[in-house]
């Protein structure tokens, strides 16, 4: 039971999410692609080193999204740097799902950024860092200081 006198206003939004998704049979990590919310906060951990070889062949196209156009802009400067993009922890609580790899993973397949207002904003920063020179180091700073470290 919940006790609505101890419990926060995040906390009870995020239990009637649980309960509603508990409900209609959406298993938890299903719930977590379709749906993002800042009570769900990542656990700490380092930014992942890049790989070498990534490329930006999974990020969804313009024809896939037809339906958020208002983040094609962001998936085009994500597409244009994923070297970048690949070395960036996701503040949002993607971090803790599977499959989980980078900030990249949530612009590919199913990744959230479609919906999800910290990932597409985090996306925002890391693309105007990198086109005013910054270096992946110095991006991963600002992430932190405006995002978090955790």
């Amino acid at each position: 039971m919940l006790d609505l006198a101890s419990t926060s206003r995040r906390g009870f939004v995020a239990s009637l999410a649980a309960g509603v998704t508990g409900m209609l049979g959406v298993p938890r990590s299903k719930m977590a692609m379709e749906w993002c919310s800042p009570v769900s906060r990542a656990t700490p951990g380092p930014h992942p080193d890049p790989r070498p070889d990534v490329d930006a062949s999974n990020v969804l196209t313009t024809e896939q999204l037809e339906r958020y156009s208002h983040v094609i802009d962001l998936y085009d400067g994500i597409r244009a740097i994923p070297h970048i993009a690949d070395g960036i922890r996701c503040k949002c609580g993607c971090a803790d799902l599977p499959d989980y790899r980078s900030l990249l993973t949530c612009f590919e397949g199913g990744g959230m950024a479609r919906t999800c207002q910290i990932c597409q904003t985090e996306g925002r920063v890391v693309v105007r860092l990198h086109k005013a020179g910054r270096t992946l180091d110095q991006i991963r700073a600002a992430i932190d200081a405006r995002f978090g470290n955790g």
